[in-house]
């Protein structure tokens, strides 16, 4: 029984890294979600904030990150009740900042701290937000390592 249980355990800490590279927007993505927030952006994975930040975002699209984002009411209660629904549990992925960040998540810079300040200013990048400038398959839900390519500094090798 205890073999079996290390076992396990040692096989979930083995897949965790293959999870954390794909953060595909879920299934049940209601259409407004693409067409409201794509309209803009990459449609942010909900699993990269946690609810209570998800909600403090929704609760002021009239102020969103120096823009207007507001929303008839039943279509920001969709959006939010779909982000709350699918968001991270966890405390290290919780955004900082007013409004919340997740470019300031834990998470966030703990997997970018590698990349040099450069990379940032790069008008390519232009924003630690603009996931796509280096993650290539992010409008997939795809983060895997192998097909981020850096602007400015090639193909990502860790």
């Amino acid at each position: 029984m205890r073999t079996a249980r290390l076992i396990a355990c040692a096989a979930l800490a083995l897949s965790l890294p293959a999870r954390a590279d794909r953060l595909p927007v879920p299934a049940d993505a209601p259409p407004a979600f693409k067409a409201e927030c794509a309209s803009c952006h990459l449609p942010y994975p909900p699993a990269l904030l946690t609810a209570a930040d998800w909600q403090q975002v929704m609760a002021k699209l009239d102020k969103h990150y120096g823009g207007s984002a507001v929303l008839d009411e039943k279509t920001r209660r969709e959006i939010e009740d779909f982000l709350v629904r699918h968001a991270a549990t966890r405390s290290r992925m919780a955004g900082a900042g007013d409004p919340p960040r997740l470019t300031r998540s834990e998470w966030f810079l703990h997997e970018h701290r590698k990349l040099p300040d450069r990379t940032w200013r790069d008008a390519r990048v232009s924003s630690a937000s603009n996931c796509s400038a280096c993650h290539t398959r992010a409008e997939q839900g795809s983060y895997r390592e192998r097909e981020i390519v850096v602007p400015g500094f090639g193909k990502w090798k860790d």
